[in-house]
């Protein structure tokens, strides 16, 4: 059976500033149904806003199409209830919800925000982490 994820926006801006690393990594391996990848409306709005604050060498519209494409191989979810608040910071508790809502684990770098999460069984590993888990289950 494959893993379930919730991807943290971090992840994905790691992935696109750098062609080297966890996150890229993890990113381009999207379509090969090694896992499964979950999204909610909050969250992609979130990779939205924060992609296009000008922090990469990229295009709004090639944010668009990284946004787009990564809603075409996700699952997507309407959370009909707020647990809130639950984290450290409260910008991630809809990261959370989707994660608890998909029987999903968040792959994010910042673990200890997450340290609640555990509370709910859901699991939170580094993108480094989470390809290992890729690794040995092959």
């Amino acid at each position: 059976m494959k893993p379930n994820i919730v991807l943290d926006t971090n992840v994905l801006v790691t992935a696109l500033r750098s062609a080297r690393g966890a996150s890229y990594r993890l990113l381009s391996m999207l379509d090969q149904d090694r896992f499964l990848l979950h999204v909610s409306a909050p969250l992609v709005a979130e990779y939205e806003s924060v992609l296009k604050r000008g922090l990469l060498a990229l295009s709004e519209q090639q944010i668009d199409d990284v946004v787009d494409y990564i809603c075409a191989l996700a699952k997507p979810h309407k959370i009909y209830y707020l647990w809130r608040p639950m984290l450290k910071d409260p910008g991630d508790d809809f990261v959370l919800e989707l994660a608890i809502k998909a029987h999903a684990q968040i792959v994010t770098w910042n673990v200890a925000d997450f340290n609640k999460a555990r509370s709910f069984g859901v699991v939170v590993q580094t993108p480094r982490e989470f390809l290992n888990l890729l690794e040995k289950s092959q």
